[in-house]
């Protein structure tokens, strides 16, 4: 069946479970958080694609663990996206960046290395991070893994073999209007639990079944029946994904008296403004000759820095 209409609900996480299995897995898909994320940023299409499948991945990532904090997915390799950074907290704010060759990223395929689209991008030697820091005191937990496959799924199905112990399938997709993903997981089970490795192979074959363009239009629900027709799922209602950024006028105002008054108003005389940029979000705020008065005469700091568009 040929699905092409986007459908409503996105913006969400909903995790579901094979009734009386020891098989979970969670469903994602963005579209307004997926475009406030890009509003300041221009990537190459394969660039943004890659880039809207790790914010996806991150999502499923957050979605399967229990913590309070932040959740940082991080790809660097030799290729032409030199590292890709993916964030996403407990209660799913998102946030991502990727730093980029724009030269290699637009080479034509016969003239780099053949292969998968993410190999090329990615390069032939690359790992991929995971780091959960928590709200609680301690050292962050951290799990690295080769960037192996022909996919991001791939690579991420690899982490969680050898960090997680989990057997684990991943589908993610995305364009320039969203970003998708589908995990399915194989819980710890007595092996003498009846029927359970037969369940967990009929969800390997399930989202083998599933194209990754359809998680870009097609309703959870109908991606789980088509999927795993025959297994009773109890789908729950989830929870909603916002774009977060931790940029703002109050951090960029304590950025900039850090800096100090000297250096910042020999930026305004020279330049007639001082533009200071998210490096995560490219977000830019400008501060005139006003605000700069504001942040250094104790006047609580610039009411409001205008945005460039």
């Amino acid at each position: 069946m040929e699905i092409t209409t986007r459908t409503p609900g996105t913006d969400r996480v909903r995790r579901f479970i094979f009734e009386k299995q020891p098989v979970r897995g969670h469903w994602v898909r963005l579209a307004e958080a997926w475009r406030e994320l890009r509003a300041h940023a221009h990537y190459p299409q394969p660039v943004e694609e890659l880039l809207g499948e790790a914010v996806a991945a991150s999502v499923l990532l957050a979605a399967s663990l229990k913590f309070r904090g932040r959740l940082t997915l991080q790809l660097q390799g030799n290729g032409a996206v030199r590292l890709l950074v993916a964030q996403c907290t407990h209660e799913f704010g998102v946030r991502a960046l990727a730093r980029f060759d724009a030269d290699r990223v637009s080479e034509p395929a016969d003239v780099v290395a053949p292969g998968p689209i993410f190999q090329r991008l990615v390069g032939s030697d690359g790992r991929l991070t995971v780091t959960i820091e928590t709200d609680e005191q301690g050292a962050p937990y951290q799990g690295i893994v080769p960037l192996q496959g022909a996919s991001l799924g791939e690579s991420l199905e690899t982490y969680f073999a050898s960090s997680e112990q989990l057997p684990t399938r991943v589908l993610v997709a995305a364009d320039r209007d969203g970003c998708a993903g589908l995990l399915v997981q194989k819980m710890p089970q007595p092996a003498s639990a009846a029927g359970s490795e037969d369940a967990w192979v009929d969800a390997q074959r399930g989202i083998g079944r599933l194209r990754a363009a359809d998680l870009l239009v097609a309703p959870v629900e109908s991606l789980l029946e088509r999927g795993f027709e025959g297994h009773d799922l109890r789908l729950f209602r989830g929870s909603s994904v916002h774009f977060e950024c931790r940029c703002g006028e109050g951090r960029v105002a304590a950025l900039l008296r850090a800096l100090g008054e000297e250096e910042v108003r020999d930026v305004l005389k020279e330049q007639g403004s001082v533009t200071v940029t998210c490096e995560f979000c490219h977000r830019p705020y400008r501060f005139g000759a006003r605000d700069v008065d504001a942040l250094f005469t104790g006047g609580g700091g610039p009411g409001a820095p205008e945005e460039i568009q």
